[in-house]
């Protein structure tokens, strides 16, 4: 029998920080959109989640109030409440002694502007995830361009070299991906709550109007 021993140089492992650097200037505005769009994930996810605290036990204090007659009570308990909700409410019960009609419009005002307030910055963060692919190929093609003219200007090229040059280029196309990709999912993420707080908005208003209608 014979045993055949192969020579096996151990393969150099690069880690992704080693990658990134690699990549060149090009990853920097990938690392500062990624921060922005880290930033406003994170403001707007505390501000969303502060909106939908629990509109039912606060709609309950409500009527309670307003049954008793007591409407400076019930804006009392907006003015603590804080949230896109009780400024709706606390807007309707000031128009209170107005025709329905009336009222109707000062919520739906404000909910509208309470809407435009949970949505701010999404529209950045939407630019972001179609911003950062294209800022990522730009890389890749002024790095490609950038490997043939080094290329070029040697007499002899080894695949290695002409290899490096190619996955070098090509992180900044990875590198945009990846922070377009996760842009992308935390803006569908956000809206999908904006949502939810919009038709708790819509119950609670309906709520209201059909309280004011009911009998003294």
């Amino acid at each position: 029998m014979i045993l055949l021993f192969a020579d096996k140089t151990p393969e150099k492992s690069i880690s992704v920080l080693e990658l990134i650097f690699q990549a060149g200037v090009w990853m920097y505005p990938m690392f500062i959109l990624s921060v922005i769009a880290l930033y406003i994930f994170i403001e707007r996810l505390v501000v969303i989640r502060s909106a939908m605290r629990n509109p039912a036990s606060f709609m309950k204090a409500i009527k309670k109030k307003v049954m008793e007659g007591d409407i400076e009570g019930a804006r009392v308990i907006c003015r603590r409440k804080k949230t896109p909700i009780a400024r709706m409410i606390e807007k309707g019960l000031s128009r209170v002694g107005s025709s329905l009609k009336n009222i109707e419009t000062s919520i739906e005002y404000v909910g509208k502007i309470e809407l435009y307030r949970l949505e701010k910055n999404l529209a950045m963060l939407a630019t972001i995830a179609g911003a950062a692919p294209m800022v990522g190929f730009l890389g890749t093609v002024v790095g490609m361009i950038s490997a043939f003219i080094r290329i070029s200007q040697q007499s002899t090229v080894s695949p290695q070299t002409l290899s490096e040059g190619i996955y070098t280029a090509l992180l900044t196309t990875a590198g945009g991906l990846i922070v377009g990709i996760l842009a992308n999912v935390s803006y569908n993420y956000l809206m999908t709550r904006v949502q939810k707080v919009v038709h708790q908005m819509e119950y609670v208003s309906m709520d209201f109007m059909d309280l004011l209608q009911e009998p003294s």
